[in-house]
């Protein structure tokens, strides 16, 4: 079966804005009242004492946010004419997973990715590809990862989006695209056969279609912003919503184990990703010591 429920993930080089647009994201779509900032220690998911004491996100941290294709679609004209859409209407459920950035909890950061269905992988515009980022790019592909990027800080003085996009297709990958690009179509058209033959037969590329491309890892988005000024954060969660495919589930139940966790009763608490049908009261669970769903 298929739904409209998607788990993403946020990744980043410590200090890239990771925290910081996922903040942005949950105040643009309505979750959250206020902004909060981590540099303010009132970030809305970075709420452990030790992450507000350092600045840093140390557990990987969930929430919710509904996302769908009508939200300020004025934000998106550069790409309004990206061709045909269809069902307009759809809202995608999303479970987000704000994951450490520092290299010293990368561990905890690993252990989501084998949940997630799409990842945003941020990068600061003013150091561009780090170290830490190469490695969280090769874990995306090790996982198989569809990937958003979005380059943050393009407020700071001397940035410079062309060298960044040329950045990002010499170090990561020549399906970095930028999607604001005047010559989207083209650059996309050169990522897949199936896009060239259709962009050469009909001069446009349907949402679908690249949507399952960027499925299928040969398509990369790119969209530039500042998450602190919220610039161009609508422009980001429009993109999510126009190019991600519905999930394929099986009927019967599944699910994995990605985090393992305290109330502040000391009560141990399960996070999982339900991969496949539901669970009832009183139903058995076969744990599957393999590592499989």
């Amino acid at each position: 079966m298929t739904n409209n429920h998607i788990t993403i993930g946020i990744l980043a080089h410590v200090d890239a804005g990771k925290t910081t647009l996922s903040e942005a994201m949950l105040y643009s779509t309505g979750q959250i009242r206020s902004l909060g900032r981590v540099d303010h220690q009132d970030a809305y998911l970075d709420n452990d004492a030790q992450e507000r004491e350092r600045g840093i996100t140390i557990f990987s941290k969930q929430a919710r946010l509904d996302i769908s294709r009508g939200t300020n679609a004025a934000d998106t004209a550069h790409t309004a004419d990206v061709a045909r859409t269809a069902d307009t209407a759809r809202t995608w459920h999303v479970v987000m997973l704000d994951t450490p950035g520092h290299v010293d909890f990368s561990a905890e950061m690993e252990r989501t990715l084998q949940v997630l269905d799409y990842a945003i992988l941020v990068i600061s515009a003013t150091d561009g590809v780090q170290g830490h980022t190469r490695t969280l790019w090769r874990l995306l592909k090790h996982y198989n990862v569809p990937t958003f990027i979005f380059v943050n800080k393009m407020d700071m003085q001397g940035t410079d989006e062309e060298k960044v996009q040329a950045e990002l297709k010499s170090e990561l990958s020549d399906g970095c695209v930028d999607f604001s690009s005047q010559d989207l179509f083209e650059e996309l058209a050169m990522c897949s056969e199936p896009l060239l033959d259709e962009f050469m037969e009909s001069g446009e590329l349907a949402d679908a279609h690249i949507a399952q491309a960027v499925a299928q890892r040969e398509v990369f988005p790119c969209f530039y912003g500042s998450a602190l000024k919220l610039d161009r954060v609508d422009t980001l969660i429009q993109g999510l919503s126009r190019f991600m495919c519905e999930r394929n589930y099986p009927d019967d139940f599944s699910a994995r184990v990605y985090k393992i966790g305290r109330d502040d009763r000391g009560s141990r608490l399960t996070f999982l990703k339900v991969t496949g049908g539901c669970l009832r009261v009183r139903d058995k669970i076969e744990y599957n010591a393999h590592g499989g769903d």
